[in-house]
């Protein structure tokens, strides 16, 4: 009875594993620039979360296409959207997209 209660409870906290990271971008030929943060999560699926400096919340999710690449898609409060690439090594990397039909391009991690 022990042994599968110990299970349960490592699949509950591994089912639970994130790792959370800085992002910075920016709108290229504009002065438009964003932060925020990107978590990734186990199952291979994540959350982006970016505000610009001109006010505009923007958030997306993404999942993994391989082990080293993934896509998603944008959504803003100012009614832009967009997909966008990644590539990463697991705690940095960049990518690009767009977002209101202009090139937007970004970085993660350390």
């Amino acid at each position: 009875m022990r042994k599968p209660c110990l299970l349960a409870a490592a699949l509950v906290i591994l089912s639970a594993c994130s790792l959370t990271l800085p992002v910075r971008g920016l709108v290229q030929n504009t002065d438009e620039t964003f932060t925020g943060t990107t978590t990734g999560y186990m199952g291979g699926a994540g959350d982006l979360h970016i505000v610009s400096n001109r006010g505009a919340v923007c958030d997306g999710s993404f999942t993994f296409v391989t082990q080293r690449s993934g896509e998603g898609v944008f959504q803003c409060s100012d009614g832009r959207s967009g997909p966008f690439q990644f590539v990463s090594t697991g705690t940095r990397g960049s990518g690009y997209g767009s977002l209101g039909g202009h090139i937007f391009t970004f970085t993660f991690g350390g």
